[in-house]
């Protein structure tokens, strides 16, 4: 399942230059992950409640052009990897149909109260394992 959502960038999200600032990207894909739970029936703030936490691991964004103050942009999401105790996850920025950036965040799966690895939840795994065999 791709997800998407609109954002319209902040002044404060910009550089002198008036140029959306590289690290404000995860900020994006950070809703666009949030959002893409919501829309496939789950909720991180239930996630968490049941003692899961889902970290960053890894992130990586490609930047292809810049976005401005005022932007209305839309961040597409996508499951891109299950595995039993993490899963990846791949963003579109686009400022209509233009790509402006592109990226990737890897995700452990931790117990919140003692930060050790565990499997993912089996509503999330199982959902991501049913949006896997549709692609």
């Amino acid at each position: 399942m791709i997800h998407e959502v609109k954002l319209r960038v902040r002044y404060g999200e910009t550089d002198a230059q008036g140029i959306v600032n590289n690290a404000d990207y995860l900020s994006y894909f950070e809703v666009g992950r949030v959002e893409w739970l919501r829309a496939s029936g789950l909720s991180y703030r239930e996630l968490e409640k049941e003692g899961h936490g889902l970290v960053v691991v890894e992130a990586l964004a490609r930047y292809k052009r810049p976005a401005f103050f005022d932007d209305e942009l839309t961040v597409r999401t996508e499951l891109t990897e299950l595995k039993r105790a993490s899963l990846s996850f791949g963003y579109t920025v686009l400022r209509g149909e233009e790509v402006l950036v592109t990226g990737r965040t890897l995700h452990g799966c931790v117990d919140l109260t003692t930060g050790k690895p565990r499997r993912l939840p089996a509503a999330l795994f199982a959902w991501g394992a049913h949006c896997g065999d549709d692609s």
